[in-house]
Parts: structure tokens; C-alpha cells; sequence
């Protein structure tokens, strides 16, 4: 109630804006369908039935001119997984320093990928959606301050970004939801582009704790119960490697596009590491090929997953911890390993200006679990 009160608030304050300033109104959305191919699949949030809610979306953004080179942006978000209730994806101010400078203060989108701040208008790339093995970190906005200085290198389009911050809200490991705070975000990103190709590189750093005691780890028994229990034995060691309290996170990412003679390629790389934890080390990239054919674009593309389990976590108390404790930190640990390929097939057919048809077939394969998933979905993505 006070959430749809405070969103009421809000809405109401920007769209009496007019009054003092100049507001302008667009959006995007993207109605989409999909389904695995097998009764026992269940991949990107879909099962064996067909489901028109699961990566639905509908968004609206706000940004209204104050003048003296102030603005404020608001972008509301109601999605399909989470039955379209509306929230604040983007609320900020900005102000510009100089024609080069520019500062964003308020919740940001965390510039970790090359589509980050596009990863939820489909229009603005072909695939159906952004490959998942790379885009899939489980938060993509913070509270705070970032600063863009944009210029001309030589025969280059400079864009750096400079941003500090923090995050406290949900995350997501190995499918479950859990409590996240990062502190003492800090980051920059940088771009070149010149014609028909552009660089880009990004590196952040934080304090990661992870909220992980409330999990169950089996039935009656959480993760808190768990690491009270290697204490009281003695094992004060063995939890500082395990759980996840104020621990060094980093991430850091490269990628290029070529766009040229309607033959685009895209590829980002990325690693993400967060020390003293169960968190596999993860190295992960994907690889897009597509050409276009007027308003036709078909494309391919390839993921890969390399997140191998921390076994030098528990391999120095192998011949020490008792085997009720031992297994269950074995479990733990391997359950963050992950080594996967996904391929992609699609399409997208821009049958308006302002709105494109798509339809792509992924299969992905489970190396760890020896699994092969299927899924094809197909929907609109438009802007207004």
C-alpha cells in the first residue's frame, strides 16, 4: 500500500511538471510467448506450456527538463514474472557539468554490459533476449552517483563512466533468492567506437555480503544452522571460506560490435569473482553473428559458462571434518559449478518504424548435470 501510495506520489509530481518544465513521455514494450520442448524442461523461467507472461513487459520513462541544465528521468517497469506490478527500474537527476561532462545522481542501471542500459528495450537489439550465460548476474541497478564524459579521441567517439554506489535488495544463487548487500561500489567503463566497430571495457569492485543463512540447506536445517554448527566443532576457518560477509567482489568485462555491409557481430566476456566465498569464479562469454536482408535479420549466436566449483575450499579440512560435516560443505561448494553452451537460432522481422517481430530457438546444454534444454519464443518488442 504505501509502495502504490509513494508511486502515485510520484506520477502525479511529474506529470504536474509541465507546469514548470518541459516533460517528455516514451516507453517500450515487449509481448512475448514461449515454451520449452520437453515436459521435463524448464529453462529461462518457461516449462512445457505456453506462457505469455514469463518475459512480458510493459515500461514507460519520464524525463522532464528543469532548466540551467537540470533534468530528472523516472522509468516505470511492470513485468510479466511479476504479474506486471509497477516499480521504479530508473529514478534520477541529472546535471550537466559542461557539453563533455555529465552527472547522474539517484538509482542507476549498473553499466556492467554493452546493452546494460538496454537490456530490457528488446527494440534495441535482435535477439529475442540478451544472452543469458553473460547477462545473468542477478542485479542490474544501484543507489547512487555516476559521471559520464563523452569526446572525440583522434578519429574516435570517446565514452567514459565513472560510478560509485551501493546495492541492498535480492539476488539470485543457483536459482534462489536471497538478501544482497554491496558496499563501496566502485567502477569505470569505457568505450571507442569509430565507423563501423566499438571497443568497450568495464571494471567494478564492492563489498559483497550475501544473506544466505536463512536458506535451507535441508530440511529443518538452514544455512545458519549449518555454519553454528562448523563453529561449535571448531571449524571458525572453514566458515570464513564459505560464507559470504563484506568479502572483495570484482567484475570485469570486454566486448566489441562490428557493424558493417548489414553483417553484425557482437561479443562480451566477462568475469565475476568474490573472495573468501562458495561463489564459483565465473568466465563466461557469448559470440553473435547475424545479417540483414532489409527488414529481415536472421542470427546465430553462442554462449559458453566456465564456472568451476572452489575445491581448494574444503580439500585442507578433507582429513579433518567428519563426514556429516564434510558432505554437506562439499555440497555447498559444488553447487555453484556450472559449465554450459547455449546455442541460439532467431529472427527478427521489422514489420513497423516502431516495432519488431522476433522468434528464437535456443538449446542449451548442461555439461555438470548432463542435460540438453529446449525453448522457442517468439513475440513483438515496440517503443512509443
Amino acid at each position: 500500500m504505501i509502495k502504490k501510495s509513494l508511486l502515485a506520489l510520484s506520477l502525479s509530481a511529474l506529470l504536474a511538471a509541465p507546469a514548470y518544465a518541459d516533460l517528455t513521455i516514451n516507453g517500450f514494450a515487449s509481448i512475448k510467448a514461449g515454451m520449452t520442448l520437453d515436459s521435463d524442461d524448464t529453462l529461462y523461467g518457461y516449462d512445457d506450456s505456453l506462457d505469455f507472461k514469463n518475459e512480458s513487459l510493459f515500461a514507460v520513462q519520464l524525463m522532464s527538463d528543469l532548466g540551467d541544465k537540470l533534468s530528472v528521468t523516472a522509468q516505470l517497469m511492470g513485468r510479466g514474472a511479476d504479474d506486471f506490478d509497477v516499480d521504479f527500474e530508473w529514478a534520477f537527476i541529472s546535471y550537466q557539468l559542461t557539453d563533455e561532462v555529465r552527472i547522474n545522481a539517484g538509482r542507476l542501471r549498473t553499466p556492467f554490459y554493452k546493452y546494460s542500459d538496454y537490456r530490457d528495450v528488446g527494440y534495441a537489439y535482435d535477439w529475442l533476449r540478451v544472452p543469458q550465460s553473460v547477462y545473468g548476474l542477478g542485479f542490474d541497478n544501484i543507489e547512487g552517483v555516476s559521471l559520464y564524459h563523452t569526446t572525440q579521441l583522434g578519429n574516435f567517439d570517446s565514452s567514459l563512466q565513472l560510478i560509485a554506489g551501493a546495492y541492498d535488495g535480492e539476488a539470485s544463487i543457483s536459482g534462489t533468492e536471497v538478501n544482497a548487500e554491496i558496499k563501496d561500489i566502485l567502477g569505470i567503463t569505457w568505450e571507442l567506437s569509430q565507423d563501423w566497430y566499438s571497443l568497450r571495457a568495464a571494471y567494478l569492485i564492492g563489498k559483497v555480503s550475501v544473506g544466505a543463512e536463512a536458506v535451507s540447506l535441508q530440511p529443518g536445517v538452514t544455512f545458519g544452522d549449518f555454519f553454528n554448527g562448523l563453529a561449535g566443532a571448531g571449524f571458525s576457518a572453514l566458515v570464513n571460506e564459505i560464507d559470504i560477509v563484506e568479502e572483495d567482489g570484482e567484475f570485469f568485462g570486454l566486448g566489441f560490435t562490428v557493424d558493417k555491409n548489414d553483417w553484425l557481430v557482437v561479443a562480451e566476456y566477462t568475469t565475476v569473482k568474490v573472495d573468501n566465498s562458495f561463489i564459483a569464479d565465473q568466465k563466461n562469454f557469448y559470440v553473435s553473428l547475424g545479417h540483414r536482408f532489409d527488414t529481415i535479420t536472421p542470427y546465430i549466436s553462442y554462449e559458453k559458462e566456465d564456472n568451476p566449483a572452489k575445491d581448494e575450499i574444503y580439500t585442507p579440512f578433507q582429513g579433518s571434518l567428519p563426514p556429516s560435516l564434510l558432505l554437506p560443505v562439499v555440497g555447498i561448494v559444488q553447487s555453484q559449478a556450472r559449465e554450459a553452451t547455449t546455442y541460439n537460432v532467431g529472427l527478427r522481422y521489422d514489420f513497423h518504424p516502431s516495432a519488431a517481430f522476433k522468434v528464437q530457438y535456443s538449446s542449451e546444454d548442461n555439461e555438470i548435470a548432463d542435460l540438453r534444454q529446449d525453448v522457442l519464443a517468439f513475440g513483438v518488442d515496440l517503443v512509443f
